[in-house]
């Protein structure tokens, strides 16, 4: 990917542990690299087609003056937000914040922080098969796309499958969509209980009966393995309510460790039956 780098722009803030950074206010050194592509700008000699360096560096400097933090992590991680959701030919942001006044009662050049945020792809499966099943499928998308962080770029058509475990119980509702997300894995997990805990999720069986189930099922190509994350989900491979919603929306998207596309995952499962 291509880049726009602001090298060193000088902002006077207020952040600080100390009350008097907070009220004298202090000298911040500011960097940030915009990852982003300039092929079509290059091309058109358009600046409708890149990024505005002179606006980014008046917002850097209106958002860091206008708010005041005790850490330079929070600023950073403030203002990384901010820039993804303004300017929106951004893809990643690179920061590094530097504050060469830091009272600590020693001689040092200079205190930074350089962070590194993005927004990410992750596909999820919904499915519910308790109550009004649309209802609350429709219900997860809503709140997905309410969220600053998240933006949902497509939604499966809803299938109707049967149950998969072996407990007997009522049809499922199953789909699947394609989320853009600055979250991080964990944070998204918790997002999705959080949803699911609205729909007044049960978790009592394994594969028994559910208002509403979400599932992360792939996240950029990443590979998580924690005790509470499993990424790809282990067996997305094997369950059509999962691969054919899926297939819709991005049939060339390659599972991470496979190598497959969801297309061949779906066929070559049903193959097998």
């Amino acid at each position: 990917m291509d880049k726009i780098t602001i090298h060193r722009l000088e902002v006077f803030a207020k952040h600080g542990v100390y009350p008097e950074e907070n009220t004298l206010g202090q000298k911040f050194v500011i960097s940030a690299v915009l990852h982003t592509h300039t092929r079509k700008a290059g091309l058109t000699d358009e600046l409708a087609f890149s990024i505005d360096y002179g606006k980014v560096s008046h917002f850097i400097q209106t958002f860091v003056t206008a708010h005041t933090r005790k850490l330079l992590e929070s600023v950073a991680e403030q203002l990384a937000c901010a820039l993804l959701l303004e300017f929106p030919l951004i893809e990643q942001v690179e920061l590094k914040l530097e504050k060469p006044w830091a009272p600590i009662g020693l001689p040092l050049e200079t205190v930074s922080v350089e962070i590194t945020r993005g927004w990410h792809t992750a596909y999820i499966a919904l499915g519910s098969n308790m109550g009004d099943k649309k209802g609350y499928l429709d219900m997860a998308v809503r709140r997905l796309q309410e969220r600053q962080d998240c933006q949902v770029k497509q939604v499966s058509d809803y299938l109707v499958t049967a149950p998969y475990g072996g407990v007997k119980q009522d049809d499922f509702l199953n789909g699947a969509l394609e989320l853009r997300t600055m979250l991080e894995p964990e944070e998204l997990l918790e997002v999705l209980h959080g949803i699911e805990q609205e729909a007044n999720r049960v978790r009592e069986l394994r594969w028994g009966p559910r208002t509403l189930d979400l599932d992360i099922l792939l996240y950029d190509d990443l590979v998580v393995d924690t005790p509470t994350l499993h990424i790809p989900h282990a067996e997305m491979h094997l369950r059509d309510f999962v691969l054919i919603p899926l297939s819709q929306i991005a049939p060339w998207k390659r599972h991470p460790l496979t190598g497959q596309t969801v297309d061949e995952m779906r066929k070559n499962n049903s193959s097998v039956k």
